[in-house]
C-alpha cells in the first residue's frame, strides 16, 4: 500500500533531491506552492527562480495578452510553462548539465468576497525525467469545493506540492501518481481534467485518464476529443448549447449512429438554438461500464476508439442521475442542456420518479429535473410483442403522473424525434455483440461500416482473432 506523506514531508524531499531543479511562476490566487518549498528547508537546491504577476499589464508583458480576456484557462498555462522553460534552458543548461529541469505553473481565481467567483485554476509542470532529455507536461484543472478564500489558497498549496512529488516519484505508476494529487485534499477539490504527455508518457492512452479520475473520485465528470485527448469544458463548451448522447455503445449499432444524427437535428432546430453555438457528446457512465462488475479498461477503450473515431467527444461520469451532470455544466454557463434518451429509458426514468416521490413530493423530483435548460429528447423504439412504435407520445405512464407528463410534452420539455430510420429500431447492441464474438454471420449489416473494420481490424469486445489465426 502507497505510503501517503505530509505536504510538508513531500516538499523537503523534493528539496533534497540535488538533480531536480526549477521555477515556480504563479498568477492569481495561487501564490501557496513555493511557499511550501521555502518553509520545508534547503529549497536552494529546488528553487532557481519564484515569480508572480497580480497585474494584468505586467502579466501580458511577460507572456502576452489572452485574446480570450480570460487569464485563468488553459491557454494561459502554457504560455507560462512555455515562456519559463525557455528561460530555464537558457540560462542554465550550461552551468547546471547534470539537472533534470522543471517549470511549475498556475494561474487561479479563489472564491471571493461576493461569492460570485467559486474558485478554479490550472495548473501544471513540464519536467525533465532524464538529463538533456525533451521534457513532459501534466495540466490540469481544478474546481476549490471550500467555501473560503484563505482555505482554498492553502488547498492550492497542497496541490502543487502533490503535483510536483507525483511526477518525480509515480511516473512509472500513472494511475497512482493521479491517486496521489489528492493526498489531504478530500473533499476539498475536484480534478476534472489531467492531460499528461512527453515522451516519457508516449504509450499512455490519455483516454485512460479520463476514466481513472472518475473511478479514483477526483472527478464526476472528464471529458476526452475525438483525438482522445483530455479536454475541459471551460475550453471548449463556455456558454455553448449542449447536447449528450448517454449509452452503451458496447458496439455502437446503426441505431446508435441515428440517434445521434437525428438527435442533434432536433436539439439544433430547438428555439434559441444556434447550429453553429451547439456541442454534440457522448456520454458512458461508471455505472454502465460496471454492468458486469469491476471496470475493464480494455472494454471501456474499446467503446472509446468506436466513438473518437466517429468524431465524438467523450464524457466519462459516474452521474447515474441526469441532474447531476446539468449541475456541473451550469458552471459553464450552459444556456440549454439537451439529453437524448431512448423511449425506454425514459419510461424508467418517469417510473423512478414517480415510484420514489408518492408521498407529496412528486412534483418537486420532476422540477428538479425537467427544468428550462434541460430538454429531453426521445428516440422510440418497438413495443415487444406486438410491434408497434413506442413514443414519447404514446409510452404507458403510470396513472397518478398523467397530467404532470402531459404538461412536459406540451411545453416542449419531452420532445419526440423526427426523421427516424424505422428499419433499424430492431437491432439491438446486446445481440449484435453475442453475434461478433460467438462468430456469428451478419453482424457487420448492424453496425455502421467503419465501425466493423475496426472491431475486425483491432479484435474489439473479444472479436474472435484465434479463429482467425488458424485460417493462416
Amino acid at each position: 500500500m502507497r505510503p501517503i506523506l505530509e505536504t510538508e514531508q513531500k516538499a523537503l524531499e523534493i528539496n533534497l533531491d540535488e538533480s531536480i531543479y526549477g521555477t515556480f511562476a504563479e498568477i492569481g490566487a495561487g501564490q501557496e506552492v513555493a511557499r511550501h518549498f521555502f518553509q520545508a528547508g534547503a529549497a536552494a537546491g529546488t528553487i532557481a527562480k519564484t515569480m508572480s504577476a497580480y497585474d494584468k499589464t505586467y502579466s501580458d508583458k511577460i507572456y502576452g495578452p489572452e485574446a480570450s480576456g480570460r487569464y485563468v484557462c488553459e491557454n494561459r498555462l502554457y504560455k507560462m510553462l512555455d515562456h519559463e522553460y525557455q528561460l530555464m534552458e537558457a540560462r542554465l543548461a550550461n552551468e547546471r548539465p547534470n539537472t533534470n529541469f522543471f517549470v511549475f505553473a498556475d494561474t487561479v481565481a479563489a472564491v471571493n468576497y461576493q461569492r460570485t467567483i467559486k474558485g478554479n485554476g490550472w495548473l501544471g509542470i513540464r519536467f525533465q525525467l532524464q538529463q538533456n532529455a525533451l521534457p513532459n507536461d501534466l495540466v490540469l484543472h481544478v474546481r476549490m469545493l471550500d467555501n473560503d478564500n484563505h482555505l482554498q489558497q492553502q488547498a492550492i498549496g497542497i496541490l502543487g506540492v502533490n503535483l510536483i512529488y507525483a511526477c518525480y516519484r509515480y511516473h512509472d505508476q500513472p494511475e497512482v501518481l493521479l491517486q496521489s494529487l489528492m493526498d489531504s485534499l478530500r473533499g476539498r477539490v475536484k480534478i476534472d481534467m489531467v492531460r499528461l504527455t512527453g515522451p516519457h508518457f508516449a504509450h499512455l492512452d490519455n483516454r485512460l485518464l479520463s476514466l481513472w479520475m472518475v473511478k479514483n473520485g477526483l472527478s464526476d465528470v472528464a471529458m476526452f476529443d475525438a483525438e482522445g485527448q483530455s479536454v475541459h469544458a471551460s475550453e471548449f463548451l463556455y456558454r455553448k448549447n449542449v447536447m449528450i448522447v448517454r449509452g452503451s455503445f458496447r458496439p455502437i449499432t446503426l441505431v446508435n449512429q441515428d440517434m445521434l444524427k437525428t438527435g442533434l437535428q432536433a436539439f439544433c432546430q430547438s428555439p434559441g438554438v444556434d447550429p453553429k453555438n451547439a456541442a454534440l457528446l457522448t456520454e458512458i457512465t461508471t455505472d454502465n461500464l460496471r454492468h458486469q462488475g469491476e471496470i475493464d479498461e480494455k472494454d471501456f477503450l474499446d467503446r472509446a476508439i468506436l466513438l473518437n473515431t466517429l468524431g465524438q467527444t467523450v464524457v466519462v461520469s459516474n452521474c447515474t442521475e441526469h441532474q447531476k451532470l446539468a449541475e456541473y455544466l451550469q458552471d459553464y454557463r450552459v444556456p440549454l442542456l439537451g439529453i437524448m434518451l431512448g423511449v425506454r429509458e425514459l419510461l424508467e426514468l418517469v417510473d423512478k420518479k414517480y415510484h420514489q416521490n408518492m408521498d407529496g413530493q412528486l412534483l418537486a423530483a420532476f422540477g428538479e429535473l425537467f427544468t428550462h435548460k434541460i430538454r429531453f429528447f426521445i428516440y422510440p423504439a418497438l413495443q415487444e410483442g406486438s410491434g408497434e412504435l413506442m413514443t414519447a407520445g404514446n409510452m404507458p405512464v403510470p396513472e397518478g403522473v398523467k397530467f404532470l407528463y402531459r404538461h412536459l410534452l406540451d411545453n416542449g420539455q419531452i420532445v419526440d424525434v423526427a426523421g427516424f430510420d424505422a428499419e433499424v429500431l430492431h437491432i439491438f447492441s446486446k445481440e449484435v455483440l453475442y453475434m461478433l464474438q460467438n462468430g456469428e454471420e451478419g453482424w457487420e449489416a448492424l453496425i455502421p461500416p467503419k465501425v466493423a473494420e475496426l472491431i475486425k481490424g483491432q479484435y474489439l469486445f473479444g472479436y474472435p482473432a484465434e479463429q482467425l489465426e488458424f485460417e493462416y
